[in-house]
This record gives structure tokens, C-alpha cells and sequence, in this order.
């Protein structure tokens, strides 16, 4: 069976909720085909009939190889012109007359009134309303509740900016007739985990059994964190070594400079970025700085070498979870996994393995940057301004290959343990991670500058940051112990999109 087909097989719907055809969605996510006369004849509110993930329209008949889940890696490689900037963004909603965590049935019923006032689609599991889709924009709900939009692959950042706006308006009008507002910051400032609700999502509640297992943290990531990542493309595997070992390297800086979650529990947490640390004890089987990409053998195969070594979390059968934690994609190629003995894999089970893998940079058929916390809308557009800069043109991109070519992984781990703590303040060689990001900033602007449409002023959001080297939790923490008289509560005014 060819490589081709196989990738026609596969692509079928993912577990998140992200409906799949041959044609190609958001970067890496197919969006669901409506018949002609489905979408001439659709009113508001319609639903997507192939969510929550559906098994594949065939069974595999021979086993995948290797070189099969290489191919559908190196299938994302796309001449620079195709480009495109993808964003995801997630934040907290909250009652605003008691601050606290919005439950399932307010936010299915702000699901509900953006599916029926602004023309979403809705994807359904098992009954319930679990996330929303238009053309090739998702919504999403992470484990706790946060709502994330998963943007559409755009040309600019003028359209990324634009999508951003345009979201947060169609959310704040539904919300606020509800009473419900949403926080930009990266850890759930004020309420304990017993506080906060569980989301009816089947993959959810393996996670939540399995996390505990792994490490300490887990349990926090899944329920209490918001972040901003940033997807972008690449033209060849030269093009993804380069990208992955750029972004990689400066993950620790761009969470320095978006560094944004320092409360827990109505107090100071020890933090900047208590979202980034909380990665570090979470599970490190499927996490951290990857070291492997900075060898001269690295490439698609040796991602996938990576990949099939993280244990898996589920699959997706006769419309149920089945709880897989623990077992081996390896044995599953060979049809050995207990939970579906003599079943092969499809390209579509690796796809969903590819999701359950959350290093600092992570490889689909594009690359995702997960160093950054949550925060207000000029930092979501900042965000995608600082990575398209230094990533999407050559001059700036091989700057950062020079400049952080003789780092060694001491330092890359030291700088990935310490800036959650000291932020732009963490000392490292002669100077700090301040002098870096300067550097790096104006590579950046350099960059977009050079790009031709009008986008440095992207970056203005943290040009004082960066000059003045107080990141935006230290500001934050200025607040909490002055103008808020040592109480969280004003952050949800004051981060309030």
C-alpha cells in the first residue's frame, strides 16, 4: 500500500475534537467536508456530524512502517510562499460576581450562544456540547474549562491580530449577558484544584487518572494553566532542523519575556512562569527540552524514533476512549496492543499519539512554539510577531543558529529551570537573559521588517519588557503588594479581555 494512500486512509477526524478530510484545515488538521446542499440548506447552530472522532473508514490491511510515519511528517514541507501563521490561545473563564471557575453548563451555554449568534458549528461527544468549529477555526476546551481558539492558518499578522479581535468580541458579547468574563494569565490565580470543574471529554479522564502516575504536577497542567503557542511551516527537513533547533533554543526566552503566572491560591507562588515549571514535573517521559534535536543525525526519522518511544494515552474505537496508558505505539505497529489485539494502527491513531507529546517545541507536519503563558490580547498578537520574525526570514533565522550554536545542553536545561524563576533576570554566561532578549528582539523586528507588511508593531507590546527587563508577572507582583493591598482579586479586572 503507498505512502499516499495510506495518508488518504488516515485522515479521518482527531480525538480533540478536529474533524478531518483530504483536505487540509488548520496547519496539520484537516477540516470536515459539508456536502454542497448541507451548506446551502445550514442555519445557525449546526453540528459536525463526525465529532467526537470516528474510526477510520478502512482497517489497515498491512502493517504501517516506519518510514510511513516518516513520510507524513516530511508530508508538511511546503514552499515558503504557502506559509502561513497558525495561533492557539487559551484563557480562563470566571463568574464575575464571585470570581469563581465558570461550570460545564455555563460554558456549554456560551457555546451554545456563539453556535447560534455567530453561525459556529458545534462538535458533540457523547451528548454534549464540547467545542465549536467554523471554516478552519476550532474552539476548544482544555481539561478545566479554558476555552481556546485554535486560529486559522493565515498569510499576516494583520489577519492573525484581526481573528484574535474578532474572537475575543464574539465571546465577551455572549459571556457578558451571562455574567462571565475571561482572564488572560497563565495559571489560575485564586482557586484550589478541588475548585475547579471537569470537562466531559473522554481523553480528559484518562489523562486524569494517568497523570498522578508520572509526576507531581500533572494534575495542575491539565486544570490550571492557559497558554499561547505559535504554529508555523517549513519548506524541507533542512528548513524543520534548523526552525526546531532555532525555537528550541530560545523557548526559556520567550517565556521570560511572556512571562505571566504568578499567583496561586490568592498568593505569591515563588514563580514568573509557574505554567512553565509546572512542565517540568508533570511527565518527562513526554516533555522538556528535547536534546536529541541538536545531534547531527536529527531529522523527521529521529523525531519519530522520539515519538514512538512516549507511551501512548488512548485510542479512539466504537465511539469509546480506550484507556491505553502506558503502552507502546511500537507493539500497537505490530498489532500486540492488549487493549485491540490484532489490530493495526492507521496514520490517523498516529496523528492523535503526535497530540498527546508536549516538549517546549513540538513537530506535527508544522512546528508549535508551547513556551509562552496566557495573556492579554496585545501579548496574543506579540506573540506570533516575536516567532515570524526570527523564524520566517532566513538572515534573522541563521542569526539565531550562530548565536546559540555553542550553548550546550547544560545551559539550555539551566536556562529552562531558572527563568521560570528569575525570568529576564536569570544570569547566564557574562550578562542575562535580558541582554539575550534584546538581542533577540531585534532580530525579530529585523525580521518582520524585512517581510515588507507593516508588522513591527506587533512587537511594541514588549519593547518595554524587554528594555526594562520587568516581565509582566513581576508587574503583576508589583501591583499585589501596592495598589492591591496583597489581595489576587483585582487581576481579574485588570487582565480582563
Amino acid at each position: 500500500m503507498a505512502v499516499a494512500s495510506r495518508l488518504a486512509v488516515a485522515r479521518v477526524v482527531s480525538p480533540d475534537g478536529s474533524a478531518a478530510s483530504g483536505r487540509r484545515g488548520r496547519q496539520g488538521f484537516a477540516v470536515v467536508g459539508l456536502p454542497a446542499a448541507a451548506r446551502r440548506g445550514r442555519r445557525r447552530g449546526g453540528a459536525v456530524a463526525a465529532s467526537p472522532p470516528t474510526e477510520e473508514v478502512a482497517q489497515m490491511t498491512e502493517p504501517l512502517t516506519k518510514e510511513d510515519l516518516v513520510a507524513y511528517l516530511a508530508s508538511g514541507c511546503k514552499p515558503k510562499e504557502n506559509w502561513r501563521i497558525g495561533t492557539e490561545h487559551e484563557k480562563f473563564g470566571f463568574d464575575v460576581e464571585t470570581l469563581r471557575p465558570i461550570t460545564y453548563d455555563q460554558i456549554s451555554g456560551i457555546l451554545n450562544g456563539l453556535s447560534e449568534r455567530f453561525e459556529w458549528d458545534k462538535i458533540m461527544e457523547e451528548g454534549h456540547v464540547i467545542g465549536l468549529k467554523q471554516g478552519k477555526q476550532n474552539i476548544s476546551l482544555e481539561p478545566g474549562g479554558q476555552f481556546e481558539l485554535s486560529g486559522a492558518p493565515l498569510e499576516t499578522l494583520h489577519q492573525t491580530c484581526a481573528e484574535v479581535n474578532s474572537h475575543l468580541y464574539q465571546v465577551k458579547a455572549v459571556g457578558e449577558e451571562m455574567g462571565v468574563g475571561f482572564l488572560g494569565l497563565g495559571f489560575q490565580p485564586k482557586w484550589p484544584l478541588s475548585d475547579i470543574p471537569i470537562m466531559p471529554k473522554g481523553r480528559y479522564e484518562i489523562m486524569r487518572n494517568y497523570m498522578p502516575k508520572v509526576g507531581s504536577l500533572g494534575l495542575d497542567m491539565m486544570f490550571r494553566t492557559c497558554t499561547v503557542q505559535v504554529n508555523l511551516d517549513f519548506s524541507s527537513e533542512q528548513d524543520m532542523i534548523n526552525k526546531f533547533r532555532a525555537s528550541l533554543a530560545l523557548q526559556p526566552i520567550a517565556t521570560a519575556i511572556f512571562a505571566n503566572s504568578p499567583f496561586k491560591e490568592g498568593k505569591p507562588n515563588g514563580f514568573l512562569s509557574l505554567r512553565s515549571h509546572i512542565w517540568t514535573d508533570t511527565d518527562n517521559n513526554r516533555s522538556g527540552m528535547l536534546p536529541f534535536v541538536f545531534d547531527d543525525s536529527f531529522g523527521f526519522e529521529q523525531y519519530v524514533d522520539y515519538a514512538l518511544d512516549v507511551p501512548m494515552y488512548f485510542v479512539y474505537r466504537n465511539k469509546k476512549y480506550l484507556d491505553c496508558t502506558g503502552m507502546s505505539f511500537r507493539d500497537f505497529m505490530v498489532g500486540k496492543l492488549p487493549q485491540v489485539p490484532g489490530e493495526l494502527p492507521t496514520l490517523n491513531d498516529w496523528e492523535n499519539h503526535l497530540t498527546t507529546i508536549f516538549p517546549e517545541v513540538r513537530l506535527k507536519r508544522y512546528i508549535e512554539m508551547r513556551g509562552a503563558d496566557g495573556g492579554p490580547w496585545r501579548r496574543l498578537c506579540a506573540l506570533p510577531a516575536f516567532w515570524v520574525g526570527l523564524l520566517y526570514d532566513d538572515e534573522s533565522l541563521q542569526s539565531i543558529l550562530d548565536m546559540t550554536a555553542d550553548w550546550t545542553k547544560e545551559e539550555r536545561e539551566m536556562l529552562r529551570r531558572k527563568v521560570p524563576v528569575t525570568g529576564l533576570k536569570t544570569p547566564f554566561r557574562d550578562g542575562y537573559v535580558r541582554d539575550l532578549a534584546e538581542d533577540v528582539l531585534q532580530l525579530a523586528k529585523n525580521g518582520l521588517e524585512r517581510r515588507g507588511y507593516k508588522e513591527v508593531g506587533f512587537l511594541r507590546e514588549v519593547d518595554e519588557v524587554v528594555r526594562t527587563g520587568v516581565t509582566p508577572a513581576e508587574r503583576l507582583l508589583n501591583l499585589y503588594e501596592t495598589k492591591w493591598n496583597r489581595s489576587v482579586d483585582p487581576v481579574f479586572e485588570e487582565l480582563l479581555y
